[in-house]
């Protein structure tokens, strides 16, 4: 169960880094887009994928964090 745990929260930390660098090149290009087009209909739509990018690695960072802390209570609290 303790390795288990550790697994756990070295892969959902793991996984979220490669998810947050593979996508961070497109976050980018699109809020250049949306700096290039303001009005546009397409400009909301990539607005709406970024603030939900940025939500997703808050609650990404949140979970983590979370976890680490479990896994020092665990292992030595």
């Amino acid at each position: 169960m303790d390795l288990f745990i550790l697994v756990i929260t070295i892969g959902i930390i793991t996984s979220g880094f490669f998810v947050l660098f593979s996508m961070k090149k497109r976050m980018e290009s699109k809020l250049a887009s949306i700096k290039a087009n303001l009005g546009s209909d397409e400009s909301s739509a990539k607005a709406k994928s970024i603030i939900r990018w940025i939500w997703g690695t808050a609650a990404w960072g949140v979970v983590s964090m979370l976890l680490v802390v479990n896994c020092f209570h665990h292992f030595f609290g």
